[in-house]
């Protein structure tokens, strides 16, 4: 009986190790993103998600028609951020930022950042 229990116990390990781990290499990949052109864009922050396991900065950004067109810029984890000196309050909706990043290889409107220039001058690894 105990050794049934440990058999099971190890085969149910090892299932949770190998379908566990596809979900969390999926998740850090940067597939769809063109990390070979890079690019900047400045807008004024919609709004700013300090959340786990990525903060987000939304952009209202001028289009090349002058229409306004929301960007999803996507940052690192909040450790990461926090060791770059980010806070939940380095920026608040209204301020200007200059992101540049990678983007969305399908042409949507997003990018996972690279750095920014915040309105004080200062340019933060994100």
């Amino acid at each position: 009986m105990h050794r049934r229990f440990v058999l099971f116990g190890g085969c149910a390990a090892a299932l949770t190790l190998l379908f566990g781990t596809r979900e969390t290499f999926a998740h850090h990949s940067t597939a769809m993103y063109d990390t070979q052109n890079p690019v900047t864009v400045t807008g004024t922050v919609k709004r700013f998600e300090w959340t786990n396991p990525h903060a987000f900065v939304f952009l209202d950004v001028k289009d090349e028609k002058g229409n306004l067109v929301e960007w999803e810029v996507e940052m690192m984890s909040l450790n990461h951020l926090r060791g770059y000196g980010w806070t939940s309050k380095t920026v608040k909706p209204g301020d200007t930022l200059s992101c540049t990043g990678s983007p969305a290889k399908s042409g949507a409107p997003s990018m996972i950042a690279s750095s920014m220039k915040l309105p004080d001058g200062r340019l933060l690894k994100s």
